[in-house]
């Protein structure tokens, strides 16, 4: 089983270190760990992102499904202030702000990033905090 000392790992492709890096690490507030030629690696949020450089160009998504990935906050501080950082420091929302499922046990409130190679990234936080998985 997972403990606090165990972090999880997740690499996804990116067409620009510098663009990702100054998106993940100036915007949204996440450490820089490690740069390479070829990529950054990241404390995302106590968990590791690697962004590996990827041929291609940015794509536009047309919706948050399948793939995407972001942070489920336990503490709604946390998430109001993640949100106010990303309006503060004008970072492109796929969605903005919305409730979601609301009056039922699953109610909670998500907006969604969208870095600049089009991975999006969903940020969370549920009102019933037994939700979260």
């Amino acid at each position: 089983m997972r403990t606090t000392h165990d972090v999880f790992h997740l690499a996804i492709g990116v067409y620009d270190l510098d663009e990702a890096q100054h998106f993940y690490v100036t915007q949204l507030g996440c450490k820089l760990a490690r740069r390479y030629a070829d990529r950054i690696t990241l404390d995302f949020f106590g968990d590791q992102v690697v962004c590996h450089l990827t041929e291609g160009e940015p794509v536009d998504p047309a919706s948050l499904y399948p793939r995407h990935f972001g942070v489920t906050f336990s503490d709604p501080v946390d998430f109001e202030n993640l949100h106010a950082c990303a309006v503060t420091r004008k970072i492109p929302f796929f969605h903005e702000m919305s409730l979601r499922f609301e009056g039922l046990h699953e109610e909670h409130r998500t907006f969604v990033l969208k870095d600049p190679t089009g991975n999006l990234l969903e940020f969370k936080h549920y009102r019933d905090p037994r939700m979260m998985y």
